[in-house]
């Protein structure tokens, strides 16, 4: 067992996590911060969630938290999980545990004292790694090692690790995409082929929480490749997989100083037509607001090829600005070697130079000239707000006048009033 030490990693012993971490370390106790927190402090990156797991059953963690006066709630106590809430912020603990027997999700677990025994139940090795308080680094399966050569490599039998939970063939190629560098581990890539059957039974939403990570981290189109290749893709979004305006969005958001955007790098990778949206968005369980942001996306896009900035106007107009973006971000991404990065940009920078107005003509201003209430003037303000669109939305009092007057007489003349 290798060990190094954490010297930079405040939260071990000071507000929130400290204050859990001497809760429970003690009196013939130890608590360590485990996985991804160790990972990113180790790799010098961000700390998010911190976990906890601990020599203390789930009784004794909720008794020191009562007596301490911290919430716990039991998360998932039949697995030794109990979440205690300090300052509004929730931490996981688990008491450390080894199989009995496994299969899938449902796996019955023994507690134990064994730290070793603990790690190797794990999935990958650098998350393997725990912390104690002190700062000092445990490491009982070898993630160092390969935390150093950005390795992502399954604990032991990476076929065992697989079928115990089929979503870690999708964990793998996420954790890949975002620690990992070259290419994927050997053993974990070929391993992920032989199970990819298992990803039936796992859960859209599961599947579509890690599939969305997947997309935002750096190394994402590497990742997605080597899953195409895998035969994974098509089980996963169940339909074509677009490298080419993945790639060309990715690309895209670096060139505009955009934070990555997982719907709309998930709408590059796998929507063409509306279709494609509506598919993803049953594939995945996607969340109303997700789908209607690929079904927009994928809405005519193609039109916006070779848009001129009036044409353009109009269109942010009637789409606001999140679907105008979106939309435009899409067309661009798929427009291949003919794209114009120049004139694309200058289009989906459209509205940091110009804000839609508001239509200035009112149901009012028909209804004065003899346009009674109900279907017919909802009628003659569309006709109108076309007019003035393709007038370049004026403003001025007396073309608007125009536009009304001429606005009535076309709607009488259609309707032979």
């Amino acid at each position: 067992m290798s060990v190094r030490k954490l010297h930079d990693a405040p939260w071990l012993t000071s507000g929130p996590s400290g204050q859990v971490l001497a809760l429970l370390n003690g009196n013939g106790e130890e608590a360590r911060a485990v996985g991804g927190a160790v990972r990113n402090a180790l790799m010098k990156l961000p700390v998010g969630e911190i976990d906890i797991a601990t020599t203390a059953v789930p009784d004794e963690v909720i008794r020191r938290a009562k007596a301490a006066h911290i919430k716990s709630v039991p998360t998932g106590i039949e697995h030794g999980t109990v979440t205690l809430v300090v300052d509004g912020a929730p931490f996981e603990i688990t008491t450390l545990r080894e199989d009995v027997e496994t299969f899938g999700r449902k796996a019955k677990v023994a507690f134990g004292r064994d730290w070793k025994r603990d790690a190797e139940r794990r999935d990958f090795t650098m998350n393997g790694l725990s912390a104690s308080i002190d700062g000092v680094v445990h490491d009982h399966v070898g993630g160092l090692s390969d935390l150093d050569a950005r390795r992502v490599r399954f604990i032991g039998d990476p076929d065992r690790r697989i079928a115990e939970d089929y979503l870690r063939i999708l964990r793998f190629f996420r954790i890949h995409a975002a620690y990992g560098a070259g290419a994927p581990d050997r053993e974990g890539y070929l391993a992920s082929i032989r199970g990819r059957d298992g990803l039936a039974g796992i859960s859209a939403e599961r599947i579509r929480m890690e599939l969305l990570k997947l997309l935002v981290a750096d190394g994402a189109f590497a990742a997605v490749d080597a899953m195409v290749d895998a035969g994974l893709m098509l089980r996963i979004v169940g339909g074509v997989t677009y490298k080419g305006p993945f790639a060309a969005m990715i690309a895209i958001e670096q060139a505009l100083g955009q934070k990555p955007d997982a719907v709309l790098r998930l709408g590059a990778l796998g929507v063409a037509v509306t279709e494609d949206a509506r598919r993803l968005a049953q594939k995945l369980r996607l969340s109303n607001d997700e789908t209607k942001a690929l079904d927009s996306m994928g809405h005519r896009w193609w039109r916006l090829k070779g848009m001129d900035e009036s044409h353009a106007r109009r269109r942010l107009y009637r789409l606001g600005e999140t679907r105008y973006r979106n939309r435009m971000m899409l067309a661009w991404a798929r427009a291949g070697r003919e794209a114009d990065s120049e004139a694309w940009k200058a289009l989906v920078t459209l509205p940091e130079r110009w804000t839609p107005p508001v239509f200035p003509l009112r149901a009012a201003d028909f209804m004065a000239r003899g346009i009674a209430k109900g279907p017919a003037l909802g009628h003659v303000l569309a006709l109108a707000e076309d007019a003035w669109l393709a007038l370049d939305f004026p403003m001025e009092v007396d073309v608007l006048t125009v536009i009304a007057d001429q606005t009535i007489a076309r709607f009488k003349h259609d309707h032979q009033l």
